[in-house]
């Protein structure tokens, strides 16, 4: 939490709300001189893994940046950036709670002045998966978070693992450009059922985020296959996509598994930086989700919350 004292003031800390800047000029002037700053780059409509995020980098840094900002780099010509979710009282109150310090809130005008041109890509690990149904998507995503990077110039940057090919992009392109910055990326948070916070899990009711757990249930049923012995990738994904068969709402989109380089595997090591990745819509809406593959006696306790 950050605190100001006055000279009236000897025993008791009043909290301050966190600084909401909107220009880099602003940004500069509010980290000058600071300690070792984290950063959790947002697109806003917070929620519980969101917080995650900040509760973490709250106790490891001196100063903690979240940016609010909806990128349209990132999305294409037919996806949702106008109806993406957007509350910013309710996000505020979310970086309030969580001891935030400052909120980095640029506009698109700010982000991308006139003649922009410049592209960040990221060859290899982008190419597939959510890189192969959402052309671009990397493309904006490593833009935005190398822009991110130099106007906040953070120590610490962290990041949802339910994004894992997104974290394998950027874990790349800092090491590529040597961005001097720790990224972190922190296991995903998940509803009672079982479904992965996600700000597109608004547009669903309460019944069909019930119905939408069967992709979490399904990467279940992948790990507790490798568990039982089983190293075939094609045995482990039919161990995936029986579950999903179950509801004949899932449109798959993929369920892979992969390697450390984003790469589908025909048989699986014990590498523990093997993933199974699903993408599918639901109810029209397009949902992700991930887990690793792991022995029977290091299976992974999941984060879940009430909420």
């Amino acid at each position: 939490m950050c605190w100001v004292w006055t000279e009236n003031v000897t025993e008791t800390a009043l909290p301050v709300r966190p600084q909401v800047v909107r220009s880099p000029d602003d940004l500069r002037a509010a980290l000058a001189g600071r300690g070792r700053v984290g950063l959790v780059p947002t697109m806003g409509y917070l929620h519980d893994g969101h917080a995650t995020l900040m509760r973490r980098a709250r106790e490891v840094c001196d100063v903690l940046v979240v940016s609010i900002f909806v990128n349209p780099l990132q999305f294409g010509p037919s996806e949702d950036l106008a109806a993406y979710p957007r509350d910013l009282a309710r996000d505020l109150g979310v970086v309030e709670e969580a001891g935030v310090d400052v909120v980095f809130m640029p506009d698109v005008d700010t982000m991308y002045p006139p003649r922009f041109g410049t592209r960040v890509t990221v060859s290899g690990v982008s190419e597939g998966l959510d890189g192969a149904s959402r052309p671009g998507h990397f493309v904006g995503v490593a833009t935005v978070v190398l822009k991110l990077l130099n106007l906040v110039r953070p120590d610490v940057a962290f990041f949802g693992e339910k994004d894992w090919q997104q974290l394998t992009v950027l874990h790349q392109m800092v090491r590529d450009l040597n961005v001097p910055v720790e990224v972190v990326g922190l296991p995903t948070v998940r509803a009672g059922s079982g479904l992965a916070l996600s700000s597109r899990n608004s547009y669903l009711d309460a019944q069909q985020q019930a119905r939408a757990a069967v992709l979490s249930r399904a990467l279940m049923a992948v790990q507790a296959a490798y568990a039982g012995g089983e190293r075939e990738a094609a045995k482990l994904r039919q161990a995936g996509l029986d579950v999903l068969a179950q509801d004949g709402e899932v449109t798959l989109d993929y369920l892979s598994v992969v390697g450390r380089d984003m790469q589908e595997r025909e048989v699986v090591d014990n590498d523990p930086m093997t993933r199974v990745l699903v993408a599918a819509r639901m109810f029209g809406i397009r949902l992700i989700d991930n887990m690793p593959l792991v022995p029977a006696s290091q299976s992974p306790a999941l984060q879940r919350t009430d909420s």
